[in-house]
Formats: structure tokens, sequence, C-alpha cells
């Protein structure tokens, strides 16, 4: 049963970063958002991939769902994360080669913070500095999160806030679990908790595209009519 969930979270995962990340590209133009949810889905492939052929820590799955881990972690679902949602709360639009270069930053801190996942998470080493660097960055993104909610609230968008907020809470409870609280009734592979923590990133992948796509709509709205007060974007 444990087993079967897993599979599925991944799999939710997995169709939540192809289909919406797709979408991003093609309907907004938002490389950022897409690409970055095109990584996470990649990344879900690749560990479905390395369970279902055994599990192997020799295997070279294993050091490339690191890699993806440590990009994400540092880079993709923080700095990529809050600039693509930029589009819709400051209308920022970066240009290609900045796109280009947020993504080759976010590669470099991949291959560099790989090696650090917990060989020496609770003897004050690298590892554990490099697992306090992951939850620093993501509180400072739900910092931004949190503003992003209230844009959403003030434009009477209750129910998205509300899913926004939920599962932003949700994922930092991940990143906090992830390294300094393991789960105790958890098995040897933490099955459980990479269950939850699956399910947690697909879900969060879906909301954000709704709240997205509600506030992109509310700008079109708003440019349609600009006899509207603009202290709504307040």
């Amino acid at each position: 049963m444990r087993e079967a969930l897993f599979l599925l979270a991944d799999l939710w995962m997995i169709f939540v970063g192809y289909f919406y990340g797709w979408t991003f590209i093609r309907r907004y133009g938002n490389y950022l958002l897409g690409l970055e949810c095109m990584v996470v889905a990649t990344s879900g492939s690749n560990f479905l991939l390395w369970s279902l052929l055994g599990g192997d820590t020799g295997s070279v799955l294993y050091d490339v769902a690191y890699f993806f881990d440590a990009f994400s972690r540092s880079v993709g679902i923080t700095l990529i994360l809050v600039m693509g949602l930029m589009k819709v709360t400051h209308r920022y639009k970066p240009s290609l080669v900045v796109d280009a270069g947020v993504f080759g930053f976010a590669t470099a801190a991949g291959l560099f913070l790989r090696p650090f996942h917990g060989a020496d998470l609770h003897t004050g080493g690298i590892a554990f500095w490099v697992a306090v660097f992951y939850v620093v960055v993501n509180l400072l993104t739900a910092v931004f999160l949190g503003y992003f909610v209230k844009r959403l609230w003030n434009a009477g968008a209750r129910w998205p806030a509300i899913w926004t907020g939920l599962v932003t809470a949700a994922g930092t409870t991940i990143a906090l679990t992830y390294d300094f609280f393991p789960l105790p009734f958890d098995d040897a592979h933490r099955t459980i908790f990479y269950t939850a923590a699956l399910a947690t990133w697909g879900t969060q992948g879906f909301v954000y595209f709704l709240a997205y796509r509600t506030l992109h709509d509310r700008n079109a709205a708003l440019d349609a009519n600009p006899a509207r007060t603009s202290s709504t974007l307040a």
C-alpha cells in the first residue's frame, strides 16, 4: 500500500510538472515557471525510474536525483519561482538572456551542492549548512508567496489565496522535515515522507498555476478597462 501511494504521488507530480509546465510556456510565454515545472517533472521521472530499478545508491540515477534535488531546492523553487510569479505581480518580463542565465546559475548550484546531501548532517559539517541554506531560501520564498497570497486576496480571489497559502505552508513543512525532522515511524527508505513530499510538490505546481492564471486574467481585465483604479493592484 505504501509503495502504491508513493507511485501515485510521483506520477501526480510528473503529470503536473509536464502538463502545466508546457501550459505556462504555450499560453503565457513564461519560460521561467514552465521550464522549472518541467525540471521538477523530470526529477520525478528519474526518481520513479530509480525506485522501479531497485533504488541502488550506486546507480547514476541516484546522483542525478540529488542533482535535481539541489537544483530546485537552491534556485529552482526559490529564485526562479519568484521571478516567474513576478510576471503577474509586477509585470516583470525577463529577457531570454536572463532566463538562460538564471537556469545556468541553477545548474551550477545543483552541480556544486549535489554532493552535500546529509553525509555529515548531524556533525556540523558542510552538509548541515547546506541543509540550513535550503531551509532559509525556502522561508524567504515563502515570504514572497505570502505577498502573492495578499495580491490574490485583494483581487477578490479568496479561494485561490487560501489554497496558495495552504500549499505554501505544506511545502515549508516538507522543507523543514526533509533534513532536520525525519518521521520516527517511517521506514528506512523514508517512503511516507517522500510520498507526502511528492504529493505536496505536485499540488504546489497545480495550485500555483491556478493562482497565476487568476492574477493574469485580472491584469488582462484591468488592461482592457484602464479607467478602473490602479489601487486594486496594491
